[in-house]
């Protein structure tokens, strides 16, 4: 693994993993693409190739971490309050219990699709329909909330559900995990801010519970000594600058602004992946 090839992936993932536009999916078609220029088998997935994945979303993770740090504080410490005086009447205390419920969903139904998600990332194409399903329902979104004229700005017990259940799906590669769940709270009726924040809030305890699981099932511990550490260690940073600067400024852009252009996005590239990898497998 060459050091550009391990920075290119931390900004691909800094940027699409909050971005509504499916960090799996962009890891995939980059990791595809590079083999492909490199003349090398799309099916090869390396041991330290797994591990930078892993580290390139605790990258992303280490953002949300820092970018909201004084809100997980408020939350957490609303939360033990709240569990000390059974009384979850608090607004912070209910977004701590709608996320440790929300993550219990999520693991309930992303753990049944796990094989199917590793299967999609040697099918780039699929991947790229999947990214067009993505872009469609950030239209459908957008179009049902401009309709909308009371939006709400607080998250409520049943649109968290929906959220999880979003959430849950996005495990599938093209399916963007924050394009999904920003929809869902469009579609329940809440303004695009509260739905980018509950949704990077939400991600937290899911991105984690990978970066410590994952490992240990998909890792053989032995190689770790031919890794090139430079290379994934820059990678990581590179992966928590970008993803940080992304939060900061995609907040600021869906207070103001419509996600249809990040629609149009994910049809485009879904669409040039779906016919690039089709053509390379049939050998034209």
């Amino acid at each position: 693994m060459h050091i550009l090839q391990s920075i290119i992936m931390g900004i691909v993932q800094g940027l699409s993993e909050f971005l509504p536009i499916s960090s799996s999916a962009h890891l995939v078609i980059t990791s595809n693409l590079y083999k492909v220029l490199k003349g090398l088998e799309l099916t090869q997935e390396s041991s330290q190739e797994i591990f930078l994945d892993i580290m390139l979303h605790l990258g992303t993770l280490i953002a949300v971490l820092i970018y909201f740090r004084k809100d997980i504080i408020e939350i957490l410490k609303a939360f033990l309050s709240a569990v000390k005086s059974r009384n979850f009447s608090d607004g912070n205390a209910k977004i701590a219990l709608y996320i440790l419920i929300g993550t219990i969903i999520t693991v309930v139904i992303a753990f049944p699709l796990h094989d199917v998600a590793e299967n999609l990332v040697y099918s780039p194409a699929i991947v790229g329909l999947l990214l067009i399903f993505t872009g469609i329902l950030l239209f459908s979104a957008e179009a049902f909330s401009k309709r909308i004229q009371d939006k709400s700005a607080k998250i409520d017990f049943k649109t968290s559900i929906f959220i999880a259940i979003a959430q849950g799906l996005a495990a599938l590669p093209g399916f963007s995990r924050s394009g999904l769940t920003i929809a869902t709270g469009l579609l329940n009726k809440k303004d695009r801010l509260t739905a980018a924040r509950y949704s990077f809030l939400l991600s937290i305890p899911i991105i984690l519970g990978a970066s410590m699981v994952y490992p240990i099932i998909k890792i053989d511990f032995h190689e770790f000594s031919s890794y090139n550490w430079n290379a994934i260690i820059l990678g990581t940073i590179t992966s928590a600058t970008v993803g940080y600067l992304c939060i900061k400024y995609f907040l600021k852009f869906v207070g103001k602004y419509s996600l249809a252009f990040f629609g149009y996005y994910c049809i485009i590239i879904g669409a040039l992946s779906f016919v690039f990898f089709n053509l390379l497998a049939s050998g034209v």
